[in-house]
């Protein structure tokens, strides 16, 4: 509002200009003729405003009463207008409904019930329109709309489409598509997508016909929620109703397909879009781009730029990046450097796709290169993005020295390191064990007013937790929670890692509980830690109670969860109940790896049941899982305990045509049993044949031969004697 002064100008000028014209109006600015005449020979008009500022300080309406013959509506309508506060509008609008044989005009409510939506006033106007009701006021939409329009910008969606039942409920005025395409409007702005589809079937329900915005909206809802198919079905039905879709509509379908990963319908529809005449942008071609990409098709990404250049469109630096991310995050780096150079504009974001790509794919230097040999050539400064995933690299190959080095180039340079560029190092430095120094790293972020942020400290938790540093650990953890940094699923799995470690169960679980306590829920990894901690104590009973308490949450046990009670079961004796496990694992389907595979059929053998280790390993050839060295040295070494030595031999010499290739322990265990069976000669002439193809004997090997082939002598020597 303006303040009092200018507010009395702002009257005056207004009035003079419309009010005091009016013949049929006798507004006199004061009560006597001889202040009139006064300030007319003072020519100052002081009494004038001094009289306005009397009438209006507030208004006093019995004096202005007397001031006036009658005010019209339209007249009051002016006065509205001005930017005089609500208490002062209503009170005017309140005295003037008070004159005799008068009655409020619709502009005049209309003027009112905007400035009172602007005031969020809603309650009031909930009273003015029932009294315009009330005085048979005629409603017009515009006036709902209005409203409307003020409910959305006050956050208030529902009470918008109210406005729209009460229309006609209690208003009698009925509604068209602009009431509606404005309640589809307020709804989408207010993040309210789903109530969307349900104003367009009411509107649809009485008979009023939607237009192309009404389409566009709906579908946008549609697509915002997912519903996809729904929104192109709606695209579908717009002949229906007499619309011919537009570009809008076209790009917001195929921004939503090709975000849901339908690539191949996007492009349909952007084939249709050209029959149809509309002419898409260059964010549509992007977006179809972009689902090409991450579906690994980055030849149809770039025959779809060529014909976009046939088209006649440019591609843009978004264009090109999305080609050139793909095309790095699938290791092709070079062909990402060609497509740099065809970019039409290059920037900061194309080069560090380019630099991170290199850095990704191990070829640090290169990434260097091209920040000092083609960044910097061409007159771009390498920003804090650029030398972060330098220092990511570094870290990554192990030079920390140097990537700490970064950070001293990068401020010299004017660029100022951020939490991200410290958590990197900071990982670094914990995972290579150089805590002391990660510890420096921390001051020195202090000192630059850089907080540590829940990864930085996830990574010394970790670290001090590998180590066994847990006490260590636990005051970084108070640290963490003392600068307000909300511990994660992360910190507190590496916390009851560490307590694991150090054999202290009892604070493990402990740590286990707080965490739900906090609010964090545990994940498979929580209870995997837990649960490999107490199997390796010999512990099968806690575990399995854990193994409930898993289930029990909705958290699945993966392969890693069910190896280790597997290996336990057949560690215990319990075979048949780790194949019941191992069935179990199959149904829920949970795939099965070699190493479930091997540790049953190490089971097997190891109490004697090679022919069972025999049948279950052809079970699994069945179910498409090929074994590898590690099954058939189970196999062979069950055999060789047996006493079946010459299957043994037979499986080894399928070995080849499996394409599998034996090693150090096969060759070992054979060995050995043809030798406890005294049959060197046979024991020789697998050594010899494993020297030719490659067969590398190891201590355990001429152990094995020297003992017995010294043995076979003395007992000859003896014999001879």
């Amino acid at each position: 509002m303006l303040k009092r002064s200018k507010l009395l100008i702002h009257i005056r000028e207004e009035l003079v200009g419309t009010l005091y014209k009016n013949i049929t109006l006798a507004f006199c600015t004061c009560v006597t003729d001889d202040k009139c005449g006064n300030a007319k020979a003072r020519g100052d008009g002081s009494e004038f405003e001094n009289e306005w500022e009397r009438l209006l300080k507030p208004f006093d309406f019995k004096q202005l009463q007397r001031s006036l013959n009658k005010i019209t509506p339209y007249q009051l309508n002016k006065l509205l207008a001005l930017p005089l506060d609500v208490p002062t509008s209503l009170e005017l609008f309140q005295w003037a409904g008070s004159q005799t044989s008068y009655c409020h005009s619709f502009d005049v409510y209309y003027t009112l019930i905007d400035k009172l939506g602007a005031a969020k006033e809603f309650k009031i106007i909930d009273q003015l329109l029932l009294q315009m009701k009330d005085e048979r006021v005629v409603f017009k939409e515009s006036l709902f709309i209005m409203i409307m329009r003020h409910y959305g910008r006050a956050g208030l969606p529902g009470q918008a489409t109210r406005i729209l039942l009460d229309m006609w409920n209690t208003f009698a005025c009925e509604a068209t598509v602009k009431s509606y395409n404005q309640a589809l409007d307020i709804l989408l702005a207010e993040n309210c997508p789903k109530i969307a589809p349900n104003v367009f079937y009411e509107m649809l329900g009485k008979g009023i016909s939607p237009s192309v915005f009404t389409f566009s909206r709906v579908i946008q809802a549609l697509c915002i929620v997912n519903e996809v198919d729904s929104a192109c079905s709606l695209l579908r039905d717009m002949t229906k109703h007499g619309c011919v879709p537009n570009s809008v509509i076209y790009q917001i379908l195929i921004h939503a397909l090709s975000k849901s990963n339908r690539v191949n319908d996007a492009l349909k529809l952007l084939e249709e879009m050209f029959l149809m005449g509309c002419i898409p942008d260059v964010n549509t071609f992007n977006d179809i781009t972009h689902g090409l990409c991450r579906a690994d098709r980055i030849h149809e990404a770039a025959k779809l730029v060529d014909r976009m250049l046939l088209r006649g469109f440019t591609p843009d630096a978004i264009t090109y990046g999305f080609l050139m991310h793909a095309l790095c995050r699938t290791g092709r780096v070079d062909e990402a450097k060609v497509l740099l150079n065809k970019a039409p504009e290059q920037n900061n974001v194309l080069f560090n796709t380019l630099i991170n790509g290199y850095v990704t794919n191990g070829r640090f230097d290169e990434a260097k290169s091209i920040l000092n040999e083609n960044m910097l050539i061409k007159g771009y400064q390498p920003d804090v993005y650029t030398y972060n995933i330098l220092i990511r690299g570094l870290c990554k190959k192990g030079i920390l020295s140097a990537a700490h080095e970064v950070v001293n180039e990068m401020s010299s340079k004017g660029c100022k390191p951020n939490a991200i560029t410290y958590t990197t190092l900071i990982d670094g430095f914990s995972k290579a064990g150089r805590l002391q120094e990660a510890y420096d790293l921390v001051t020195e972020m202090s000192a630059k007013s850089l907080s540590l942020n829940i990864v930085g400290y996830n990574s010394l938790i970790s670290a001090l937790s590998k180590q066994g540093m847990i006490q260590q650990a636990l005051e970084i953890f108070g640290d963490m929670s003392s600068n307000g940094c909300k511990p994660d699923i992360f910190t507190f799995n590496a916390l009851i890692l560490g307590f694991c470690k150090v054999d202290k169960m009892d604070e493990a679980l402990g740590t286990y509980r707080d965490m739900f306590l906090e609010g964090v829920i545990a994940n498979t990894v929580t209870y995997n830690t837990l649960i490999h901690a107490f199997l390796r104590k010999g512990k099968t009973q806690e575990a399995l109670k854990l193994v409930n308490d898993m289930l029990f949450r909705g958290c699945p046990l993966d392969e890693i969860t069910y190896n280790g009670l597997v290996k336990a079961l057949c560690n215990d004796g319990a075979i048949e109940r780790a194949l019941g496990l191992f069935e179990e694992m199959m149904r829920k389907g949970t795939k099965p790896n070699h190493v479930t595979c091997n540790i049953l059929i190490n089971g097997f053998c190891r109490i004697g049941k090679v022919q069972n280790a025999l049948e279950f390993l052809r079970d699994l050839v069945h179910r498409g899982l090929t074994p590898d060295i590690v099954t058939y040295n189970s196999l062979i070494n069950g055999l060789c305990n047996t006493g079946r030595i010459r299957e043994a031999q037979n499986l080894f010499e399928k070995l080849e045509l499996e394409g599998v290739c034996p090693d150090t322990i096969t060759y070992n265990t054979l060995i050995l049993s043809y030798c406890k069976m005294r049959m060197l000669d046979d024991a020789y002439t697998l050594f010899t044949r494993g020297i030719a193809v490659g067969f590398i004997p190891n201590n355990v090997t001429w152990y094995i031969l020297v003992r017995n082939f010294v043995r076979k002598s003395y007992v000859s020597v003896t014999t001879l004697t």
